[in-house]
């Protein structure tokens, strides 16, 4: 078993000095932390994914679709989406699971 925490992951990223830390990596998908800092600058990516909200409010935006989102919300973006969040807290922060193989 492996169980994950905020406060543990946060402290993974600000160690690492990045906004986003791969925690567990698995043959059909992988669990992420991701805490921007003032820009979301993303890229589509690869694979679907599921963004589960850790922390914060905010706006998301997906495919130039715009929705409002607070701690617990969940997003799906399908591969090659374009998408990002905007005006988001400074507390926030979201769990990222990557699903299929990677590229």
């Amino acid at each position: 078993m492996l169980q994950l925490s905020i406060a543990e992951s946060l402290a993974r990223l600000a160690r690492d000095n990045k906004d986003f830390v791969r925690l567990i990596e698995q043959t059909g998908f992988d669990i992420g932390l991701y805490r921007p800092e003032l820009v979301d600058a993303q890229s589509p990516h690869a694979r679907d994914e599921i963004y589960v909200v850790a922390a914060g409010s905010g706006k998301f935006v997906c495919d130039g679709e715009r929705s409002a989102f607070v701690t617990g919300d969940v997003f799906f973006v399908a591969a090659g989406s374009d998408h990002r969040f905007e005006r988001f807290t400074p507390d926030f922060c979201a769990w990222v699971i990557f699903i299929g193989k990677r590229p």
